[in-house]
């Protein structure tokens, strides 16, 4: 089974997370940052993980520490979980519509860093969450698995709708990429390794 389970304290927040990459219960997302815990929650359908989150953060200041520390901790755990990435994908592509709007997510399990945002929102802030801290958290993730992630909304108008589909659109890439496939033998790299 490819899981993993980490806790992590910090002076400004604490986290505890456990996933199942082959389950897809339970899913209980609790940040204390309600339109975070809706992403999350959406992120693990759509990748058909189970995903369990409780995260205590210093809320009093504002989401930021917890909104990333929590992307730090859930890179960390699916890097664990995916091993030596034997005989995945390792690529995954994935266009989500959300109404009007259009979100792309594109992502390579490559052992390697880096994230491509395009995205733009007009609505500072969805309840407690800054939407700025959409980028911020997917930079936390793909530092922390090692993987390159490009992230684009091809259009739309409305934040909520933006941040659903690059959520969304995160979570089925990934899942395409962790499936495995019968016919790779190994990694999936002509370096032997990832």
């Amino acid at each position: 089974m490819r899981t993993a389970s980490l806790k992590r304290t910090t002076a400004e927040t604490q986290i505890e997370l456990t996933l199942n990459l082959d389950q897809q219960e339970p899913v209980v997302i609790d940040t204390g940052v309600g339109f975070f815990d809706h992403m999350l929650t959406l992120f693990a359908r759509h990748s058909r993980m189970s995903l369990e989150v409780k995260a205590v953060g210093d809320l009093d200041v504002d989401s930021h520490h917890t909104v990333e520390d929590v992307g730090i901790v859930l890179g960390q755990c699916l890097r664990e979980a995916l091993g030596d990435k034997a005989g995945i994908n390792r690529y995954g592509t994935s266009f989500v519509p959300m109404d009007e709007t259009l979100g792309m997510a594109s992502l390579d399990l490559s052992g390697r860093s880096f994230l491509v945002f395009d995205a733009e929102f007009d609505n500072p802030k969805l309840g407690a969450f800054d939407t700025e801290l959409t980028e911020e958290f997917f930079q936390a993730l793909a530092f922390n698995v090692q993987m390159n992630l490009h992230l684009k909304i091809l259009h739309g108008k409305n934040s909520h709708h933006k941040i659903e589909s690059l959520f969304k659109a995160t979570g089925r890439a990934l899942r395409e990429a962790i499936t495995y496939n019968a016919e790779i033998h190994g990694v999936n790299s002509t370096k032997g390794t990832l």
